[in-house]
């Protein structure tokens, strides 16, 4: 059809067309290798799909707090993401009802295997989410980044059995190889035969499955420290889990050593990662 029309005409078509894929930029930028960085609307997370919500493309100009106010909070729980990755060029979920996406959370209010412990840790990897259960009740939950595509996070039924307030990672590096990579408020749930362990600890949340396996936790403090973004530190997720889980108030003290536990909290792991569609979910669900 275009070669029908004048070179004009077809050269503002084209432009039209291009436009709206945008570019690749250096981390934590859009990335078209790898689409699941650009649009998070495509990310199927069964319990959204009952909850209106819109897509919203960033633009250069704009940031969580700029769109959303104290809401932003809200927005970055809703999508599973940091605001150190969330940039221009990516797509966001915002929820329409924004007084009731205050207390989202796509894990059960209550949890029957649960009821007969005291301190009981459940982690969804189909909803990049973990919830922390007193006697099978929900006492808060938690975005969270488990473990990306061939490093999945193992599943099952495991027991804390070691803290290390200021544990950092053996194997893996910052982005930019200057340091280990920092795992504040570390909690080990597992170790595998192969020798490896899982924990959940600060970590980036980009908004799906990430790490190398184990569950990664808001921790801003950690990214204000490490890059120094954001200005101001608000979500600080890694340090109220670990204080309710083993922290100072269940133990004699925490003075930062690794510290090996025989009676932690189980922790629970269910499900598979998330879907990331080829095309978008939807442009909007209609309240009935």
């Amino acid at each position: 059809m275009i070669r029908s029309l004048s070179p004009f005409i077809a050269l503002i078509i084209l432009a039209a067309i291009v436009v709206h894929e945008p570019l690749p930029t250096s981390e934590p930028g859009a990335s078209l290798a790898d689409k699941a960085k650009e649009d998070l609307s495509r990310i199927d997370y069964p319990s959204l799909r009952n909850i209106d919500w819109t897509p919203h493309f960033m633009q250069p100009s704009e940031s969580l707090e700029s769109l959303f106010g104290p809401d932003w909070v809200t927005v970055a729980r809703f999508n599973r993401i940091d605001r150190r990755h969330t940039y221009p060029g990516m797509t966001i979920k915002v929820p329409v009802d924004m007084a009731a996406a205050r207390s989202y959370t796509p894990l059960p209010r209550e949890y029957e295997p649960a009821k007969h412990y005291e301190k009981y840790i459940l982690i969804s990897l189909t909803e990049q989410w973990i919830g922390a259960y007193e006697n099978g009740k929900l006492k808060f939950s938690m975005p969270a980044a488990t473990g990306s595509e061939g490093h999945e996070t193992p599943t099952g039924v495991f027991r804390v059995d070691a803290r290390h307030r200021t544990h950092t990672s053996s194997l893996y590096k910052t982005e930019d190889q200057t340091a280990q990579y920092p795992m504040d408020y570390a909690i080990r749930f597992h170790v595998g035969e192969d020798n490896v362990a899982y924990w959940m600890h600060a970590r980036d949340l980009p908004g799906r499955p990430a790490s190398h396996g184990c569950v990664g936790l808001y921790d801003e403090p950690m990214q204000k420290r490490m890059y120094g973004i954001p200005d101001r530190a608000v979500l600080h997720d890694s340090k109220k889990l670990y204080d309710w889980a083993v922290g100072e108030n269940e133990y004699e003290d925490d003075a930062g050593e690794l510290e090996l536990l025989e009676d932690g909290p189980v922790v629970e792991v269910i499900g598979t990662n998330p879907v990331y569609r080829s095309a978008p979910l939807k442009p909007l669900v209609v309240s009935r």
